[in-house]
């Protein structure tokens, strides 16, 4: 496959490269279709998810996505999630790493291309900037031209834009910390804590320069994906590819004109199909040239495929000149049918990785219980010898609600005698919800009962759930046997 040199690192890396700011041109095509529909999904999600209501019993405010911070819970509809439920976030993390690194071996950087934040917001800010601007010509032209009306007017309002989007990202990152509607109404009154307004002025910030001034930058020389993701490549690997011994013929590319318009005449000058009409740059939002090869800047966004396809169309060639495909097959002299080569060891084992956590991951949230349980010896001391020779142990009974609602929960023994556990007034205690309750208990047996008894049970009830008693079986411990 045909490279570029931008391959190679950097001789003098720097926060932000000094180059000419980039101003894609439209296209129309299916890849550019789905950008525009992964956009306003996301924008629908993001910005629409603080305002859907979402009833439950005992909690408000009614919010269908709400990290409470405060009270320790995140609601996401109908689930409940606390600080106890870190396992199924890490496994949720975990799926969603394989998950990126199996559809990269598949289709490179498609996640860069169609769902990352940057490149959502660097597209609506594009946008933004064409509407008020014009095509790619004309904004070519006002960025050469001389500061006068036309150019400060257009300039002003594409920015006031800019942060406008900025702001309203930056203060919907803030709703789904609260009760939306509440939080509106005391942010521009001025009552919120300074935190607030300064996550808000920092987002907005970041926003604004991230995706209208540095752009294609942050992915080139800021996020740590781009870097790493030429060790996911493989040569199976479906990236957006340049067909070079289709485009280049045997003589070079040329431009459409007498004598080189159709392929027949083309192809007996040695012609290949490209017209070097630079369209496929034009349009890429990372400014590379894609007939120079696989480039870390290319974010796989299949732009370069749609404005590819439409000249193809003009000129009626066949598609495919610049297309998705594998290094194996693009370098192919005789190129078969563009496919997915799943059966590869790193996608097997990506494959099995992902089914497994993502099993993992639905039974434990599916069994996840209302309640968690821990029970913990006091081991300073360990024992304590009664003057009357009876063994005592003491326990810390930790009970976490991880419910939406108050329980009362009532705590007994199994495998001792019932005069053994002393624990005071707290054999039913409330326990709010999201909230945890430590109860500390002793159990005190004779010598003679000790000889017997090495372990036991504690039982756990709510009161609301009789048939589903929690029990957590502990060990006595009794002269004679180590710390």
């Amino acid at each position: 496959m045909q490279t570029d040199n931008t391959l190679a690192p950097l001789e003098n890396p720097t926060f932000t490269l000094d180059h000419i700011p980039i101003h894609p041109r439209s296209v129309k095509g299916p890849f550019r279709d789905f950008k525009t529909a992964m956009l306003l999904l996301a924008f629908a999600v993001y910005f629409g998810l603080p305002w859907v209501p979402w009833e439950r019993h005992g909690v408000i405010p009614n919010q269908a996505v709400l990290f409470d911070l405060v009270g320790r819970r995140f609601f996401i509809f109908d689930m409940a999630l606390f600080p106890q439920d870190l396992i199924s976030l890490s496994m949720l993390l975990f799926v969603s790493a394989a998950t990126l690194f199996f559809v990269t071996g598949l289709v490179g950087r498609a996640f860069c291309g169609y769902f990352c934040f940057q490149t959502i917001w660097t597209d609506a800010f594009i946008f933004i900037e064409s509407w008020i601007q014009g095509e790619r010509p004309a904004r070519l032209r006002l960025h050469k031209q001389p500061w006068n009306l036309e150019k400060i007017s257009k300039k002003f309002a594409t920015h006031a834009l800019w942060l406008a989007l900025s702001f309203w990202t930056a203060f919907t990152f803030i709703l789904f910390y609260g009760y939306a509607p509440e939080l509106t109404a005391r942010f521009f009154a001025g009552s919120l804590p300074s935190v607030a307004y300064f996550t808000v002025l920092l987002i907005t910030l970041t926003t604004y320069v991230a995706a209208g001034l540095v752009r294609e930058q942050v992915c080139m020389l800021w996020c740590p994906y781009a870097r790493f993701q030429s060790v996911m490549y493989e040569p199976e690997t479906l990236v957006p590819s340049y067909d070079f011994h289709r485009g280049e013929g045997t003589a070079g590319r040329a431009a459409h004109k007498k004598g080189l318009q159709t392929l027949e005449e083309r192809h007996a000058q040695g012609v290949g199909d490209c017209i070097d009409c630079g369209l496929c740059v034009q349009v890429c939002p990372a400014g590379i040239d894609i007939r120079k090869g696989l480039q870390y800047p290319c974010i796989s966004c299949g732009l370069c495929v749609d404005a590819c396809n439409t000249v193809m169309d003009s000129m009626g060639y066949p598609r495919g000149l610049v297309r998705y495909d594998s290094e194996i097959n693009i370098e192919s002299a005789t190129p078969g049918k563009v496919h997915f080569d799943l059966l590869r060891l790193r996608t097997i084992g990506y494959g099995i990785a992902i089914l497994v956590m993502f099993g993992v991951l639905i039974f434990n949230l599916a069994s996840r219980s209302d309640v968690q349980l821990s029970i913990q010896p006091v081991r300073q001391p360990l024992f304590v010898l009664m003057s009357d020779g009876d063994i005592r142990n003491r326990y810390q009974i930790h009970i976490t609600n991880k419910s939406v609602e108050e329980h009362r929960y009532h705590i007994a023994v199994r495998g001792v005698p019932e005069r053994a556990l002393d624990i005071g007034a707290m054999r039913d205690v409330n326990v709010l919800p999201g909230k945890s309750i430590m109860v500390l208990a002793s159990v005190t047996l004779s010598p003679a009962e000790v000889q017997t008894i090495r372990e036991f049970e504690f039982i756990v009830t709510a009161k609301n759930k009789p048939d589903q008693p929690i029990v957590k079986k502990v060990r006595f411990n009794s002269k004679g046997e180590g710390r």
